[in-house]
C-alpha cells in the first residue's frame, strides 16, 4: 500500500501540473470548511432568538384566553436581570401560574408595571397550554385601562360638566 501511494505522488509531482492541483486541493478544503463553519453558526441561535421566535409562534398559532396580572418581578436598580411578569389563567379546567421574560419589550414592561391585579389576554399553544404569553413584538393582551381618578381630577370633571 504505502508503495502504491509512493508511486502516485512521485507521478504527480513529476508533473508540471501538480502544483495547480496541490493549490486547487487546498483551496476546495478550505472552502469546504469555511462553508461548514458558516452553516453552524448560522444554525446556532441565541437564547434570546429563540425567546423571541416562541413568543411570535404562539403569537400567530395560539388560542386567546383570560387570565390575571399578579405580579412583575424585577432586578434591583442598578443591576441587570430579567424582567418577570407572573400571571395566572384557566384552559378546558387546568388553572396555571406562569410567568414571561418581558425584558426585550420596554412598552411592555411599563404597562406591566401599572396592571398588577388586573385581567389580561393570554395567548397559549393548543397542545401544551403551559406554554404561553403575555406579549410579544407584535401583540399585547394587556387591556387598556384608565389609572384611578384622584379627588382634584374627579371635581375638575364636575365643574366642567356644569359649565
Amino acid at each position: 500500500m504505502k508503495g502504491v501511494v509512493r508511486e502516485v505522488l512521485s507521478r504527480l509531482s513529476s508533473s508540471p501540473d501538480f502544483t495547480v492541483i496541490v493549490m486547487a486541493s487546498a483551496a476546495t478544503a478550505l472552502s469546504a470548511a469555511l462553508a461548514l463553519t458558516l452553516l453552524a453558526r448560522r444554525r446556532r441561535k441565541t437564547p434570546e432568538e429563540i425567546e423571541r421566535l416562541r413568543r411570535l409562534a404562539i403569537n400567530q398559532h395560539g388560542r386567546v384566553t383570560y387570565g390575571q396580572i399578579v405580579d412583575l418581578l424585577e432586578p434591583q436598580p442598578g443591576k441587570k436581570g430579567a424582567r418577570l411578569v407572573v400571571f395566572k389563567y384557566e384552559v378546558g379546567g387546568v388553572k396555571y401560574d406562569a410567568a414571561q421574560d418581558i425584558s426585550a419589550l420596554p412598552t411592555i414592561v411599563a404597562q406591566a408595571r401599572q396592571a398588577i391585579g388586573q385581567m389580561a389576554r393570554l395567548k397559549y399553544e393548543s397542545d401544551r397550554p403551559t406554554n404561553s404569553i403575555l406579549a410579544c413584538e407584535e401583540w399585547s393582551g394587556l387591556l387598556e385601562f384608565s389609572p384611578p381618578r384622584t379627588v382634584a381630577a374627579q371635581s375638575e370633571l364636575k365643574s366642567e360638566a356644569g359649565n
